[in-house]
This record gives structure tokens, sequence and C-alpha cells, in this order.
């Protein structure tokens, strides 16, 4: 009798424990975000204009080349870069192009841009990818850099979660493989989308900024948010958005035409470029020879290899 009347406390025992836990953990539950009710509690979704209706969900991707003259190691080195902007279904968990129609999907704006460019004997091909909200009510959904040239390649990524989370992978000693996350902050690379959708409200003034993975891989500096001056210039059917960089010694201005569907004409990046005594002030420029708007997916026969003529790549 005495064995059951403990038996029988210590099962009572046992499940108080475990009615307290679960009541503990549904107090906790409900303040976790889950990924999805994360992205969703943002501004609210900017109406999209006809115009812009028309022009980016046509069917097709806009494809703009430019003639480049990058700045590396101290010296200026010719050739191109290509933006193509096109809009896209995005899966806000796996944070990937969706195969498929869903309403939990983001219709993004999606850029991916491209330089290519000979240091000597060796090239350099970099490319860099921004999914923007088309809503214009948060910042990029995800940004991806990758970086070949002969001596090895370099990839970082980052993830608009709950913070930003990013992934870093490099030849370099110092830079190998890290893992880390950031407070969300204003992405130089989410600028060039956020362009082409709202240049009335790109951010004005002293501000907290991400660098673009690329100059932070070109020049080894830490991927962070930095101090920036940021303004706007307009001239007569073109404005400029600029960014100066104290710490960094570094601007970068993007001349954009005024009216919709604010084309990018051009754009300029000043920094120091070379090593010790032979390191210089430089400035690398792009400059538009051609546009065209393509389903560029399809265009994949031999045949098609006339657009590239076209584009002067």
């Amino acid at each position: 009798m005495k064995m059951l009347f403990l038996l029988t406390s210590l099962i009572s025992l046992l499940l108080v424990t475990a009615c307290n836990q679960m009541n503990a953990e549904a107090v906790v539950e409900p303040t976790k975000k889950s990924i999805v009710e994360h992205i969703e509690q943002t501004k609210p979704k900017k109406d999209l204009p006809d115009g812009f209706k028309d022009y980016w969900y046509e069917g097709k991707a806009e494809i703009s080349s430019y003639y480049l003259e990058q700045a590396r190691y101290g010296e200026i080195r010719k050739g191109t870069a290509v933006l193509i902007y096109v809009t896209e279904d995005f899966l806000p968990k796996k944070q990937v192009k969706a195969d498929n129609q869903n309403t939990r999907n983001i219709p993004v704006l999606k850029l991916n841009a491209t330089k290519n460019f000979n240091t000597g004997i060796y090239p350099y091909a970099i490319m860099q990818s921004t999914f923007y909200p088309v809503a214009d009510n948060q910042h990029a959904l995800k940004v991806s850099s990758s970086m070949q040239e002969w001596c090895g390649h370099v990839y970082s990524q980052l993830n608009n979660r709950e913070h930003f989370e990013i992934v870093s992978h490099s030849y370099f000693e110092n830079e190998a493989d890290t893992k880390f996350t950031l407070d969300k902050a204003f992405l130089e690379n989410e600028i060039w989308t956020k362009i082409r959708i709202s240049p009335e409200e790109l951010p004005l003034g002293t501000i907290e900024i991400i660098p673009s993975f690329e100059f932070c891989r070109l020049k080894h500096k830490e991927i962070k948010a930095y101090k920036a001056k940021a303004s706007l210039q307009k001239n007569d059917s073109t404005t400029t958005y600029i960014l100066e960089y104290p710490e960094l010694k570094r601007s970068i201005s993007i001349t954009f035409t005024t009216s919709f569907p604010y084309e990018i004409e051009e754009w300029s990046e000043t920094f120091t470029s070379g090593f010790g005594n032979s390191a210089k002030e430089m400035t690398t420029t792009a400059t538009k020879t051609k546009q065209i708007k393509s389903p560029y997916w399809r265009k994949n026969s031999n045949q098609d290899e006339v657009l590239r003529k076209e584009l002067g790549l």
C-alpha cells in the first residue's frame, strides 16, 4: 500500500512538472515569430501604378550593357558590365525563386549585376544578385555575391530573416569560412533596386549602410554597416544618388533617369586602389551602351548570340 502511494505521488509530480513545462512553453511560444510572420510584419505594401505593371510584368527582363573602366591594383582595366532586372516570385522561407505560384510568395524585383575585366593575364568575373520586394516595404530579402579569378573564388550571401544572416567563403586565410548575424540596416546592394521602384524614398542624410558585397570582398573590408552621407542631385532629365563613406574613403554615385522607369544611365565609384606607396585614389566608371527587353531565359540557341553583339558583349 505504501509502495502504491509513493508510485501515485511520483506520477502526480511528473504530471504537474510536465504541465508546468507545457504552460511555460505556451507562454513563450506565441512570442516567437515564424520566418513568414516576421517578413509580413513590415511597412504597408506600396500600391504599384499601372505603368509599373505594364513595364515589369510583360514577361521580359530589362538588360543593359555598360562600358566599364574598373580600377584594380592601381590601374584602370577596360571591360563590360551588365545589369539584368526582372520580376519573379520569391519563396519567403527557402528564400529562392518559386517554381509555382502561391499566395505566400513574395513578388520581387531581382537584379543580377555582372562585371568582366582582365588584370594582366588573368580575368575577373563578378556577379551580385539582389532580391527586393516590389512592395518596397522592407529590406532586400536576399543578397548574394560571387567573384572568380585565377587565384580562386569568393562567395558571400545575406538572408533577411529575424536578423541579417550572412555566410561568406573565400580562399583568403582571414576570410575563409564565416557565418554571423548583423542588425538590419540599409544595404548598398538594395539601392540599385529601390531606385527602380521608388527613388523618391531613397535614404538621405547621415545613415548606417552596408557597402556592396563586391567592394567589401575586393578591398577585404569587414561586412558591416558603416556611416555614410547620402544625397540626391537632380539635373534636367537625370538624377544622381551619391553615397560618401568617410571611414572607407570611398564614394559611389548612381545616375538614373528622373522619370519612370528610372533607368540606370551610368555610375562611378571612387576609392583607394593599389598597394603601399603606389596606392592612389582612382575612379571606376560605367556608361550605358545599349538596353533591350528580352525573355533571355528562352534565348539560348546559337542563333541568339546576335543579341550579345547587339549589347556589345
